[in-house]
């Protein structure tokens, strides 16, 4: 067993009558990125305050590196928290943060000298030891709070949105540096976000989480492409999610139609019948001349065009009265795409995906386009 696994086994949590973790299975291997992605209130931060030892099961058990650990004070833990707010004491300078709980365990000076500017070069903020946070930027102080958990060698590593507070480009910067920087010390590291694209950029695995429960566990690759469940088809990313009817399997592929039009998927079960729920991606949707011949076609109306810089946003209407959007690069030449334009939407058999699971995804809000979040026929009704 590599130092630093932590398991969860049966793992439970209530507050009176709410229960905010429900039965929770996770084996995160020692060394792994691992994260957990989810909306306000599905249970991933109740799980990480259980793992760090700040809240106690309702039931089950916590392991780490195979020892029973739900009973086990925080401060006896080989885990350290580095939260949202980084938690910095304001009144001291970088070098004192980072240097407090090498101090607490009495260490020898020379030590712990040695052992912070260790930590403050592993981060990049070499130079900086005598300022205190208030004189630092929102992304410097973030690192002085991974600094201050590193420098204690932990064999866990737990966070709390950190990022959540930072601008998206300084937030999209410290993503690809704190991937690097996990990598570099080999610890494990569990992750607590609602941001798919910081899930997605960073984990070994996510665990996708609604209500208490798991829905998905996986390298961010699978979760992405083959989601197991209505809800992280429609929370992970963006999804066309349209329902359909399927009639069973042919040649390898599930039939499905949509009103009146018959379509194949490659993906997902191709076995099942009746009401089920189709989804593909919208790089994945081709929108062709409205003369293209082949399967998997259906014919629309584009009825809104959308500039995203790198890409255009097209909205589709379909003859069914369902909505689909698809993403085309932007390649610079003269748009090919524009309102109320006749199309074929083709839905290529290799990209489209049955579910089995037929249940409601969350309400998200209303989509608007440029914006994330799944595209349904009801959103767009």
């Amino acid at each position: 067993m590599t130092a630093g696994e932590v398991t969860a086994v049966d793992l439970v949590k209530r507050f009176g009558d709410v229960t905010a973790v429900d039965g929770i299975n996770l084996r995160m291997p020692g060394g792994e990125f691992f994260s957990m992605l989810g909306p306000s209130g599905c249970g991933k931060t109740t799980t990480l305050r259980m793992i760090a030892g700040f809240e106690r099961p309702t039931s089950g058990r916590i392991l780490l590196d195979g020892d029973h650990m739900a009973l086990t004070p925080p401060h006896k833990r080989n885990v350290h928290t580095v939260f949202q707010n980084y938690a910095l004491f304001p009144h001291l300078s970088v070098q004192d943060n980072v240097a407090f709980g090498l101090r607490r365990q009495k260490c020898p000076r020379s030590e712990i000298r040695q052992r912070v500017a260790e930590a403050l070069e592993l981060v990049q903020l070499t130079g900086l030891e005598k300022r205190k946070p208030a004189e630092m930027s929102g992304g410097q102080q973030q690192r002085v709070a991974l600094a201050r958990a590193l420098i204690l060698r932990p064999a866990v590593l737990l966070l709390d949105e950190p990022l959540g507070a930072l601008d998206a480009k300084l937030r999209k910067a410290l993503q690809i540096e704190l991937q690097a920087l996990q990598e570099q010390v080999g610890i494990t590291l569990v992750y607590v976000t609602h941001d798919q694209e910081e899930a997605l950029t960073m984990s070994d695995r996510i665990a996708v989480m609604s209500n208490g429960r798991c829905e998905q566990v996986g390298p961010p690759s699978e979760v992405y492409e083959e989601p197991a469940t209505t809800f992280v088809a429609d929370f992970l990313g963006v999804s066309n999610l349209m329902a359909a009817t399927a009639h069973g399997e042919s040649a390898g592929r599930g039939r499905v139609s949509i009103g009146d039009f018959e379509l194949y998927a490659a993906r997902g079960d191709a076995r099942t019948t009746g009401a089920t729920k189709i989804v593909i991606r919208p790089e994945r949707v081709k929108v062709e001349p409205h003369e293209s011949p082949g399967e998997n076609r259906i014919p629309g109306m584009i009825e809104r065009v959308v500039y995203l810089g790198n890409s255009n946003q097209i909205i589709v209407g379909l003859a069914t009265g369902a909505k689909v959007q698809a993403m085309v690069q932007n390649t610079g030449d003269e748009p090919a795409h524009r309102q109320g334009d006749p199309v074929l939407v083709h839905l290529p058999a290799a990209a489209l995906r049955v579910l089995t699971d037929t249940g409601t995804a969350p309400d998200q809000g209303a989509v608007q386009p440029g914006l994330g979040g799944a595209v349904t026929a009801a959103a767009w009704a």
